[in-house]
């Protein structure tokens, strides 16, 4: 499917670049409706928000009607109108929708791809993980290891605490998404000893490109157990720079807020802010933006994937995107006419949709730059349109993928 450009965003006259700043905020599972290849994903017909807001009757979302999410839906096959959130008000930013090129839907391939790496060979999903690779962990470590079959974390933490408690195993486990996942009980193991863990199998992890290793302490008594804000993600070797190394290259400030730094491997950032929920990511990147901290500031708000969309729960995913708006209503008074802000998502995870995984979609594309009037941006052909429109942004070489939008 070849892009469809309505229009461009100007790009006018630039100032320093110390001075410049690019907002990315990545709405962690956001889709808006399947992608030409779902069913290749057997995600015929997915829509996260489309369906969210038909299962919750409507969603109230002013800010992000304002910029022009409600004109969406239009421009995707299938698409469906997003309730509660009108078509007719006339956008202050540009909107659009993005297609993944990359193989996969898992949120290190999506955000890999809009940082301008195309993934041609996706990475691998286990229901078991090889027996040589769990027999070479528990050497390493020194512990035996439970549990390695797909599973909610919430689940496999009650089935096998006790046992855990019990023995001091490793609490193994995956899902549909390429992710080789420990969990602990903080008493038990102290996180220090996860944390090493995590880093050997990610090791031992790498010949079978497995995306994600994700450390999973818990704590609490057996029929009170939840997990704790210190999980850690340790993410494949990136086979390439990213815009992030290019901007880093060119003494510009990259900061990311959430699991970003983990995702990115630490690899061309400046500052790596590590926060475990919405909340804290949404008063970091406005404590960011009325500092007047320049550069690329990157967040993502990871709640409603690992909170609501895994878990099905349309009703939380609702009310932590209508949160979610007014943060980014608090945000646009502090841009400027050099600032510009990117909204877009990873990939989907509709909570009405079968099973626990993520859903393959487009993603929405809401770019806002003060003063300048909205715009359809149309069908963008990869996630990588992102990257390549911020090199264009900073004035540094261009991406070996994607098309600028600006």
């Amino acid at each position: 499917m070849k892009a469809a450009f309505s229009a461009s965003i100007a790009l006018p006259h630039r100032p320093m670049l110390s001075h410049m700043r690019a907002f990315l905020i990545i709405l962690d599972s956001l889709g808006i409706g399947a992608a030409p290849d779902a069913a290749s994903y057997c995600d015929e017909g997915s829509n996260t928000i489309g369906h969210l807001a038909q299962a919750v009757g409507s969603l109230h979302l002013p800010t992000m009607e304002q910029l022009g999410l409600g004109r969406i839906p239009a421009m995707v096959p299938a698409g469906i109108p997003i309730n509660g959130v009108s078509t007719s008000i006339e956008p202050i930013a540009a909107w659009g929708a993005m297609h993944e090129l990359s193989v996969g839907k898992d949120s290190t391939t999506g955000h890999w791809e809009i940082a301008g790496i195309i993934m041609k060979d996706g990475f691998n999903v286990f229901d078991t993980f090889p027996a040589e690779l769990i027999q070479e962990l528990q050497i390493r470590t020194g512990r035996s290891i439970m549990g390695n079959k797909p599973a909610t974390g919430p689940a496999i933490i009650e089935e096998l605490a006790s046992r855990h408690i019990e023995e001091g195993s490793w609490i193994v486990y995956t899902s549909a998404d390429s992710v080789f996942q420990i969990a602990a009980h903080e008493e038990i193991i102290p996180t220090d000893e996860l944390y090493a863990a995590c880093a050997i199998a990610r090791e031992l992890c790498n010949k079978y490109r497995i995306g994600r290793v994700i450390a999973r302490p818990f704590t609490g008594e057996i029929g009170n157990l939840k997990r704790t804000a210190h999980r850690r993600d340790f993410s494949y070797p990136l086979p390439a720079p990213t815009l992030l190394n290019r901007l880093c290259d060119a003494g510009i400030n990259v900061t990311t807020i959430g699991k970003l730094g983990d995702i990115f491997n630490a690899s061309g950032i400046t500052q790596s802010i590590h926060v475990e929920n919405n909340h804290d990511a949404q008063k970091t990147i406005l404590s960011l933006a009325a500092e007047r901290q320049h550069g690329l500031i990157f967040g993502n708000l990871i709640d409603f994937d690992m909170l609501y969309g895994h878990r099905r729960d349309c009703r939380g995913y609702a009310k932590a995107l209508e949160a979610a708006d007014p943060f980014i209503g608090k945000l646009l008074p502090h841009l400027g006419k050099d600032d510009i802000l990117i909204i877009t998502a990873d990939h989907g995870n509709d909570p009405t949709f079968s099973g626990t995984d993520h859903t393959r979609e487009f993603v929405p594309l809401l770019v806002y730059r003060p003063g300048i009037a909205g715009c359809s941006l149309g069908i963008r052909h990869g996630f990588c349109d992102v990257a390549q429109s911020l090199a264009s942004f900073f004035s540094v070489a261009g991406m070996p993928n994607g098309v600028s939008f600006l």
